[in-house]
Order: C-alpha cells, then structure tokens, then sequence
C-alpha cells in the first residue's frame, strides 16, 4: 500500500524552528530517510555534452543498513532540474516521487542492520552552469584558448548533487571508495580522482576510468574534461614513494613543468607537520582546472595561471606570499583538513579552512623561515570583517563567516602561542590526522582534542573566536615597571595568558590587576596573539 507522504510535513517544523526552510533541513539533517543507511561505495559513469551543456550517466549507489527497520524510505539529493529515473535495485521498490531537490524512493520490505544493497540510478539534464566558480557553483563549460572544450563542476557549496544522484551530506563518506568512468569525444581527455585503471577508445568516444580505494567526500567527485596532457614523478614520502600525477591543458606543458616544482617541497613540510599524505594508494594530483582552484580529494583543482600568490597578489599583503603559488599550497593544505578529517556539518566548515589557512603560514616556515611565517599570518588579519560567527547553524548545510579562513588561522597561530611549545603543537597536528585518520568530526571532538592533548583548557578560545566576532582587547596602564591590565570585549571566564616580548608572563582577566616588570622600559606585547592591545 502506498504510503502518504507525512515525513515531507515532519521535516518542516524542525526548519520554521530555526528561521531554514524544510528544504534546507533536508538538504544538511541526517533525516529519518537518511539515518538508518550508510553508502560502501559510488560506481560512476558520467558523460559531459558541451554543445548541449548537459550531463548524463548513472550512479550504483551500494550501502549498508546501519539499523534495524521496516518499509523505510530513502532519500536521495538530487538538484533540480536534473532528471532521474531507478534503473536497477536490489530492493523491492513500492514507488519513487520527486520532491525539489529530493527523490524519496519507497521500500516495501523490512531490512536487517548488516545487509548491503544498492540502487542504480540514471541521471540526464542541463545542470546548473555556474556563473563565477567556485564560489557560487555548478559546472563549467568553456573553451581554452585553442577553442577546444573544458569541462568541470564546482560543487563544495551547492553540493554534488547539483549533477549526481547521492548521499550529499557531508557526515556519510562512501567508506570503500569511488569508481568513476568518464566518457568524452575521441578528442579530449578525462580526468577524474584517485589512480586511472584502464582507458578504452571506441568509433567516436573514450573511456576513462578512474577508482579511489578510500572513503571521499561527496564534493570531491569531480570529473574534468579537457585537452590535457600528463606528466608524472614520485615523492619519497614517509609511507614509501608517493605518485605525483599532473594533468594540464596541452599548451601549458611547460609551465606546469617549471611551477610544480613547489609541490615537493610542499610535501614535504605538510608530511612534517601534519602527518603523512593520507591517500597513498590514490596518488596525489594536480589537474589544470576551467576555475582558480579547489581541493578535490587526489585530484586538486588548480587555475592559478601558473603564477606565485594568488593571481599574481599576496593575500597578506606584506610580500611573503608571493614566494610560493597559493592554489597549490592552499588547495593540497586540504588533503589533511577537509578530504582527510571532514566536518560532519557545513556549519563545522572552520575545520577545513582554518586549520588549512594556517597551513599556508606552516608551508612558509619550513619553506622560508619563523619571521616571515609570522609576518603573513599576521599580515591575513586586515581582511578579517567579524560580520558574523565563525560557526554556522547546524543541520541546514549553512556555513559560518569566510572569517573562517584567516581569523580562524590566526586563533590557531594563537593557541600556538598559548601552548609555547613548537614540537608539542607539532604533534597535536599530527595527531588529529592520525586519530581522525578517514574519519568525519564535529567542533567539539576538535575542540576536546587541542585541549586534552596540550593539557590547557582552550574551551573560552574556540568561544571567542570561533561563536563571537569579538577580538579581544588587552587594556593596559603602565607606570615605570609597574603594568596594568585586563580584558575586554571577551565571553564569559576567557582564559588567554599571555608572554610579553621580556618573557614576562601574565594571566589577564576582566578584572584589572597590577604586576611588576623586570625593567620600567615601555612594554611590548607579542603581536603574534590575536589580540587588540589599547593603551588607557
């Protein structure tokens, strides 16, 4: 008997609750339609249609029932106006209906937590085309500058689904990887993640087929067509050799051959401070991309014209960041804090971006030296706007302030501070990559992690920086060597301690205080915390 459609109605006084439409609940909540199955694997066949700016394929969706339950419903992300139709099941399927960007397909069966099944699902249509990637979106259609079509998607906002029928929540990773065919004119290439395993051509068509042995985030599966060429090396890494496998259009051979020279070197601080590179078995790569950048998972998007900085400018704005090529440190920073540990919620984003933003002050001082490090984290907080918390709202795929990137590197480079303890923070690092290895992680589990292996309560830094837009402010008197001081514009019980350049250590509250200095010579903070220092 068909069922009426009562969780449709369910779903909607969770989203009014929150000022989120049911759409977006459903979009970014592990519903009742999501929470009993868990996806093993995607096997992909995509076909990009230039002239039509289309994209078609099928999807074999395998997964695990997690829980007992009887004549379940699932749902499965799809953006319109994409189309669908269920090809092959396992299941004995009562009906599917389509609603927005949802397909609820209907079961008449009762499942046993531990049983596998799947869904093979067609998906033909006109996506969305992004208008600027990859901030707002969707794919791209365009020519290189031999007029030959280039095809790619961006997705980490709107998600995979805006072309691919999935699972397109961010807490649910394909835990046995991916399979992705890629088929385009007898003319271009098709690069997708992971290692290629076979390549076939036919009258009029090729094949690529690409696999990925470890679990991936939805946003990563990204397929790119273009005229490209490839060229490789390998990197002795600290699991053994690692395959680099670079993927550029056919007329930037040459400068791709100069430019990524930095990805050693980038490797190699990376592997010394977080860990070593987490997929091994599906290679590292660099694929030339129609969009400036984006960390697919082994296959990082790169558009950044083959120039240091980012096009050509440095984001600090002190110089620092024009000796290395922004897109490939950034983006490759991501294979630790993002494809690595993900956020199990959009609003959890900072995960990836703050800890990746530092990455790029990390990269700088094994590259360069400890000044300059300091000198472009530093320098990253002229663009910091404290418009709006760091965090987003949870369950609605709505992500916090873009402060996430330099505030939340520069919290980070403050709990640095705090710990002072360079091998210590080292190896918090690397413990998370090791402890979370694969995994996907909420804000607490970050958060109780810092502050139970430093041995120091960070609980009141993550609210500050991470809940408020405030910055702290130090307040200080000083006559001779007598300093005065307390905090302001702080949350509740903030507890920054703070080394003075004398190596003077102080212990701010809200309340004033007075302490004695070694000398009576003008005080010095340390800029190096993220702190506001006003003189009353």
């Amino acid at each position: 008997m068909k069922k009426p459609f009562l969780y449709l109605i369910l779903i909607s006084g969770v989203a009014s609750a929150q000022n989120f439409t049911r759409q977006d609940s459903l979009k970014g909540s592990d519903t009742q339609f999501r929470n009993f199955w868990d996806v093993k694997k995607y096997e992909i066949s995509v076909e990009p249609d230039f002239a039509k700016r289309s994209v078609s394929g099928t999807n074999k969706i395998t997964f695990e029932i997690i829980k007992d339950v009887v004549n379940p419903v699932f749902q499965i992300d799809l953006q319109q106006p994409m189309n669908y139709k269920i090809i092959d099941s396992a299941e004995k399927l009562c009906s599917s209906k389509r609603d927005g960007d949802f397909i609820f397909i209907e079961t008449n069966k009762n499942y046993k937590k531990g049983e596998t099944h799947y869904f093979t699902i067609q998906f033909f249509g006109n996506p969305t085309i992004a208008k600027n990637a990859p901030w707002d979106g969707g794919w791209v259609f365009k020519n290189d500058d031999n007029g030959h079509p280039w095809m790619s998607v961006a997705q980490e906002g709107i998600g995979a689904s805006v072309w691919l029928p999935i699972k397109d929540i961010w807490s649910d990773e394909p835990d046995d990887g991916m399979v992705m065919k890629i088929i385009t004119p007898k003319d271009l290439v098709g690069v997708g993640n992971g290692r290629l395993i076979s390549q076939t051509s036919g009258k009029d068509k090729n094949v690529y087929t690409w696999e990925v042995k470890n679990p991936i985030n939805a946003y990563s599966i990204v397929p790119n067509v273009g005229k490209y060429v490839n060229f490789k090396e390998t990197y002795a890494g600290e699991k053994g050799q690692l395959d680099l496998d670079y993927w550029v259009l056919d007329y930037n051979l040459e400068k791709a051959k100069k430019q990524f020279q930095q990805v050693k070197p980038m490797m190699k601080a990376f592997e010394y401070w977080f860990g070593p590179y987490p997929f091994y078995e599906d290679s590292y790569k660099i694929v030339e991309s129609p969009y400036l950048g984006m960390e697919h998972q082994s296959s990082v998007a790169y558009g950044n014209k083959f120039e240091n900085g980012y096009l050509g400018r440095d984001l600090s704005r002190t110089g620092v960041g024009l000796n290395w090529d922004f897109i490939i440190i950034h983006e490759s920073g991501h294979e630790w804090f993002a494809n690595n540990i993900t956020a199990k919620d959009q609003a959890d984003m900072w995960i990836h971006e703050s800890f990746t933003n530092y990455s790029e002050t990390l990269f700088t001082e094994k590259y360069m030296d400890k000044a300059s490090a300091e000198k472009y984290v530093i320098g990253t907080r002229k663009t910091v706007q404290n418009d709006e918390p760091v965090i987003g709202k949870y369950g609605v795929r709505n992500e916090g302030s873009g402060d996430m990137y330099n505030k939340g590197g520069n919290m980070l480079h403050t709990i640095r501070q705090v710990i002072n303890d360079d091998e210590k923070f080292r190896q918090i690092l690397r413990g998370l990559n090791k402890d979370f290895y694969h995994q996907t992680v909420t804000t607490k589990q970050v958060e109780d992690y810092i502050s139970q292996k430093s041995g120091i309560d960070f609980s009141s830094v993550f609210n500050q920086y991470l809940r408020t837009t405030k910055i702290p402010v130090l307040e200080f008197q000083q006559a001779g060597n007598s300093l005065k001081f307390r905090y302001s514009n702080v949350v509740e019980n903030f507890k920054l301690p703070l080394i003075l350049k004398n190596k003077d250590h102080i212990n701010p509250t809200t309340q004033w205080q007075t302490v004695k200095l070694k000398s009576g010579d003008p005080v010095v903070f340390d800029e190096n915390y993220y702190v506001n220092y006003v003189s009353q």
